[in-house]
């Protein structure tokens, strides 16, 4: 009788034990799962944050950039009223002057002076040095937008996708 109850009282413990096991693993499980859905709902919810971000950040940029197109558009448009045939004929423009802004435009270096050759006529009036700076700068000023645009768009993405601040609005 007492080997009976000692195999009872084993199978009991043994069936404790297995039924703790799973009940253990039942809650661990539910953890994780738990744990993966809210994770999924955030990556999710920073998803939408980031496109949201985005597309104001882009239509910003858009408009921005639009705007500058037309200043710059109508600055090339009233070159005329500011520089007259009359002030076209009655400046030269050199030709070291005209190499030297394409040099500069372009990002190159200082051309070597060529003395007389310099100081020659380019032919180039001066409207046409003020309708290519004007196109330079705007050109200029869209990519400066542009430049802040993608640095606002990394600041809200990092402030949107840093753990510490997941639960920050956009």
């Amino acid at each position: 009788m007492t080997r009976l109850y000692v195999l009872l009282m084993l199978t009991v413990a043994t069936a404790l034990v297995a039924i703790g096991y799973r009940l253990g693993v039942d809650h661990e499980q539910g953890k994780a799962q738990a744990l993966e859905r809210s994770q999924l709902r955030q990556a999710f919810e920073q998803g939408q944050a980031l496109g949201t971000v985005r597309d104001r950040v882009v239509t910003e940029y858009v408009d921005r950039v639009q705007v500058i197109e037309k200043q710059g558009k109508t600055i090339i448009e009233r070159v005329p009223v500011y520089v007259s045939e009359k002030a076209d004929r009655a400046c030269v423009v050199p030709a070291g002057f005209v190499r030297l802004h394409d040099a500069a435009a372009h990002a190159l270096p200082a051309p070597e002076p060529a003395g007389a050759a310099d100081e020659a006529p380019s032919g180039v009036g001066l409207s046409a040095v003020a309708v290519t700076t004007a196109g330079n700068y705007a050109k200029c000023e869209a990519n400066a937008e542009q430049l802040k645009s993608l640095l606002d768009y990394l600041r809200l993405h990092k402030l949107i996708t840093s753990p510490r601040n997941a639960d920050a609005p956009p």
